[in-house]
């Protein structure tokens, strides 16, 4: 499935351009109909035209991304793409590039799963690691906008089933939504999570929190105050996403099914642990840094929130287009302006607004998020203002050199002012 734009920028209908001339030359009726539907098949020639000589713009940047780069500036430039996933051993990769805020175009690469030789398409499943976490993130904003609770409120006041435990960090300096979505809540445990074997006991998320079996991570404790510092907290997320349950009374894949993904039109997508047969029929295998499958084809992660969505580069693309059009006040399908603006302004310390990361490079401010998964590793980027961006995602544990060429490729193809250089003064 490719997405192809049809040029804004087109003459004006032939038609519009010579039907006065006929109203002056021809006198009668007659043959001013024959005219007119002379002119009328010209001008769909004419279009017919236009809309080839546009749908060929993908068609070139998808070769600029997959060949060899001219000039070679050594590094990866002499590979093509094919060549860079053979180096780093990555089985499988899907791209979807975003241009004037939307898919110009999506593409598969490689085999998703080694052992059965499945080819990836646009529409194979991966798992989206980290990157669950903006997409839940968004979810918790909807339910502040509608209500259900604020950014700033403390957490305990939210929780029922579980608490944070008190402690003098926290005592004037609560825990918030805001601060658990940005890493600066003052959680020390640092989680990456491993996932678990699909035929392995899961744990509760009140087990995951407190640390206790079949948990295979700690606890969640505070090692610092709130706001003093950023610290990436998986563990915090997953007390955001009990918080969601707790207050919607529902099953975590619901909500962010009806508040998120249903809205955004993102068909592909599921916080589905372990992932159902139907599912898993267009599903990505977990490959190691050698290319070769692992013991299981995926991992489970109970830790719905912060890692445990599936889904495909094209609805990334779609969650991120949809970002980048709220900001501007152009679309208002989960959020409003000014509640997006709360996932693209930093909260104050660190690099992190809620949910999402935020970047300075070159003359642009980006937003995104990475991910890594036992087995997948991916990304995607998005420009604050301008419309482009791209979604990554691999399934091989050596998927990072191959996101960051992709990435780097699609940038210089189409001009990313992350390669512009300050004006001088």
């Amino acid at each position: 499935m490719k997405h192809f734009l049809i040029s804004r920028g087109a003459p004006p209908p032939l038609a519009d351009t010579l039907a006065p001339l006929c109203s002056r030359v021809f006198k009668t009726e007659r043959r001013r109909q024959i005219c007119g539907l002379l002119l009328l098949l010209c001008n769909l020639i004419a279009l017919t035209i236009v809309r080839a000589a546009d749908d060929s713009a993908p068609a070139e940047m998808l070769a600029r991304v997959e060949n060899a780069q001219s000039p070679n500036r050594q590094g990866l430039d002499g590979y093509t793409l094919r060549q860079v996933m053979d180096r780093f051993h990555v089985p499988g990769v899907s791209v979807a590039v975003i241009k004037d805020f939307e898919i110009h175009w999506a593409k598969g690469y490689g085999v998703a799963d080694v052992e059965s030789g499945a080819a990836v398409e646009t529409n194979t499943l991966f798992q989206a690691a980290s990157i669950s976490k903006p997409v839940a993130a968004m979810a918790v904003v909807r339910a502040v906008q509608d209500g259900r609770f604020s950014l700033d409120d403390d957490i305990n006041t939210i929780l029922t089933s579980w608490k944070l435990p008190d402690s003098e960090l926290t005592r004037g300096h609560p825990v918030t939504p805001r601060a658990l979505l940005s890493h600066t809540s003052g959680l020390g445990d640092g989680f990456g999570f491993p996932g678990y074997h699909p035929s392995a006991p899961r744990p509760t998320v009140v087990e995951i929190l407190n640390g206790s079996k079949p948990s295979n991570v700690g606890p969640v404790l505070m090692e610092r105050p709130p706001f003093t510092a950023y610290k990436y907290s998986g563990g915090g997320v997953t007390v955001m996403q009990l918080a969601m349950t707790d207050t919607f009374r529902k099953p975590y894949p619901e909500i962010v099914q009806s508040l998120v993904l249903g809205p955004i039109g993102m068909s592909d997508s599921a916080y589905d642990q372990p992932l159902s047969s139907e599912r898993d029929r267009h599903a990505a295998r977990a490959h190691n840094g050698a290319g070769r499958a692992m013991d299981a084809k995926w991992h489970a992660y109970p830790e719905l929130a912060a890692a445990g969505l599936w889904t495909t580069p094209t609805d990334l693309a779609k969650f991120a287009i949809e970002i980048q059009k709220t900001a501007l006040g152009r679309s208002s399908k989960v959020l409003t302006q000014a509640s997006v603006r709360e996932m693209l302004t930093p909260v104050g310390v660190g690099d992190y607004a809620v949910g999402l990361g935020l970047s300075k490079l070159g003359q642009g401010w980006y937003f995104g998020h990475g991910g890594s998964n036992w087995g997948f590793q991916c990304d995607f980027i998005a420009h604050r203002l301008k419309g482009y961006g791209v979604a990554i995602m691999t399934n091989g544990d050596a998927g990072r050199p191959v996101i960051d060429e992709i990435r780097a490729r699609v940038a210089a193809a189409y001009g990313w002012d992350s390669l512009d250089k300050p004006v001088l003064r």
